[in-house]
């Protein structure tokens, strides 16, 4: 195997189904157990998840147990057949129920057990790895997360304050039907069960509906669901699943694997930096590594190269399964597999790409440099304002854009739910303000956090700003590369809101996802510049009242100034 040998006798392997596992408060939660038919005593990989196990698990436990070891998919508390109440991530962390570390714990004392316990795989299996790492269970000896999250609230429900409408009503659907059609689901269920059906039929309907607390095909279904809509801050009903606090409690290597299409590559980011700099022992802040590919949510499998509508050649491949393998079996099995020898950040330079490495994220040699919004030739059907984009800031006045901006007729996604892109946007370009470079003479190359400053008002007391940023292929394609919404209220904190006073000038700092990305000569850097985002962000509806409440709008005129004075940019990390 690659940077490393290995030699392990593929095993036949026996699944054990509804295995309880016992929590300390009395909950029992059921796990399927695939371990090599062959007696003996083996390390354990645990999966806690949300979803179905059959489908969910059947194939990591197939490879993992022919590899020797002992895989255990666990659903989560409340899930399928086990047992207590569902609310997504509490129970996996520092709370009432550590289901978590009794899990881990557990693993390692079964007769198949020999005392070494690693966590796999990604997203809710993700996140329930990292809410585990800070409560240290003794025999937790290596966690592999990939496309994770540092907690419940920003990358899964609200992002820059705007709530992730059309994937979290979605997920809720689907997770509260698949529960109800499941073989454990008590008798009387099957009018919930047809409700809910309808509603994906139709779905359309239930990301416009009004107001948006109210969902009646989940309702009496889902009190979690309606529990997140009740707090759209950053507050005290998010801490039990907020890991960033948390990151000195830390003390277990963690390989982190993340995609820059991904909804959670802040936080993927984010968790990396964190232990690297603040993990309990110098021993787990060196034994971090973090490796981010050119891939959306769920990509990162063996000879995978396409992303949305780019190709990005044979080197985008990812084998997950032998980085699986490198990195358990030296942690849990004390083989000499070269894993440590990489180095501690691997990302994927689009544009170029190649893999580049580095030794810490963000690259400390980088030069954070503005490029500034311009005056444009005016409207056409292609943009609202057509806009220049330079390095050179504005050295006098220059007259603002404006845009309408009315919650009856927002600008619609190109990008949903997992698939983030890249995509062509050129179809709601002409709803945007858009500012666009010359043609590029010489590459560009952007690695780093981005972040758009924005000096704006706006006629309503709330709104919101979503900035994108594109790379304008020769041919005219504008595919995204990465972006961000501010929704105006949570301007200062995500903790607390401060309505606008309409018609005043205000500065704004807009996070956009970081990214890896060359701007090749005789390509253009573009920015998009909107209040909308809709169905993936819900729609601010301009009146600065209760959200998820109301059922009435008003319309917003909106103003980006780009002068001397008031120059709006993107800052760039130009390597």
């Amino acid at each position: 195997m690659a940077g490393g040998v290995r030699s392990e006798a593929i095993h036949d392997v026996r699944v054990d189904r509804d295995v309880p596992v016992p929590m300390r408060d009395g909950a029992i939660l059921r796990a399927d157990v695939h371990r090599p038919r062959a007696a003996g005593r083996y390390p354990v990989i645990l999966e806690r998840v949300g979803y179905e196990l059959v489908a969910r698990c059947t194939a990591n436990g197939e490879f993992f147990a022919r590899h020797g070891y002992v895989f255990v998919g666990q659903s989560v508390r409340g899930r399928f057949a086990s047992g207590g109440r569902f609310d997504p991530m509490r129970d996996d962390a520092w709370g009432a129920h550590p289901d978590g570390y009794d899990s881990v714990e557990w693993a390692a004392v079964q007769p198949w057990s020999d005392g070494n316990v690693g966590m796999a795989d990604g997203s809710y299996s993700g996140l329930t790895q990292y809410l585990v790492a800070p409560t240290r269970p003794p025999h937790l000896k290596a966690l592999f997360a990939r496309q994770a999250d540092t907690g419940w609230y920003g990358g899964h429900n609200y992002r820059g304050g705007a709530h992730d409408l059309y994937r979290r009503r979605k997920w809720s659907f689907e997770q509260v039907l698949i529960q109800l059609e499941h073989r454990t689901a008590p008798p009387g269920v099957e009018a919930a069960r047809e409700r809910l059906r309808r509603g994906l039929d139709d779905f359309e309907r239930w990301y416009w509906h009004l107001p948006l607390k109210s969902c009646p095909p989940l309702e009496g279904l889902a009190d979690w669901y309606f529990e997140i809509l009740d707090h759209p801050e950053h507050g005290p009903y998010w801490e039990p699943m907020n890991i960033v606090p948390h990151f000195g409690e830390i003390d277990v290597p963690i390989f982190h694997l993340g995609g820059w299409f991904d909804m959670f590559i802040s936080g993927t980011l984010r968790m990396f930096q964190g232990v690297r700099e603040q993990g309990r022992t110098e021993a787990c802040r060196a034994a971090q590594r973090v490796v981010i590919g050119p891939w959306q949510h769920g990509q990162a499998n063996i000879g995978q190269q396409q992303t949305g509508e780019v190709d990005f050649g044979p080197a985008a491949a990812f084998d997950q399964n032998e980085y699986w393998l490198r990195w358990y079996d030296y942690w849990l099995k004390g083989v000499d597999t070269g894993i440590m020898d990489l180095p501690p950040v691997r990302v994927f330079l689009m544009g170029a790409n190649r893999w580049l490495d580095l030794a810490a994220w963000p690259p400390p040699d980088v030069t954070y440099r503005p490029i500034y919004f311009r005056a444009g030739a005016g409207q056409t059907e292609a943009s609202l304002n057509n806009g220049g984009l330079t390095f050179a800031a504005p050295a006098a006045a220059e007259q603002p854009d404006s845009f309408v901006y009315d919650p009856a007729d927002p600008v619609r996604s190109v990008i949903n739910d997992m698939a983030l892109g890249p995509r062509d946007h050129r179809s709601v370009e002409g709803r945007m303000l858009t500012y666009t470079t010359d043609v590029l003479e010489q590459d560009v190359t952007v690695i780093g956090p981005v972040k758009a400053i924005l000096y704006a008002l706006s006629t309503a007391p709330d709104t919101d700003w979503v900035v994108r940023l594109c790379n304008v292929w020769p041919d005219g394609r504008s595919m995204s590369v990465c972006d961000g919404i501010l929704r105006a209220r949570y301007r200062h904190s995500l903790a607390r809101a401060e309505l606008l006073t309409p018609g005043q000038l205000y500065r704004l700092e807009v996070e956009l996802t970081p990214t890896a990305q060359v701007f090749q000569a005789g390509h253009r850097l573009r920015v998009e510049v909107t209040s909308s985002d809709f169905p993936r962000s819900d729609r601010n509806l301009n009146t600065g009242g209760p959200f998820g409440e109301e059922t009435e709008w008003q319309v917003a005129v909106n103003t980006l100034f780009h002068d001397a004075e008031r120059p709006s940019q993107l800052v760039l990390p130009l390597a």
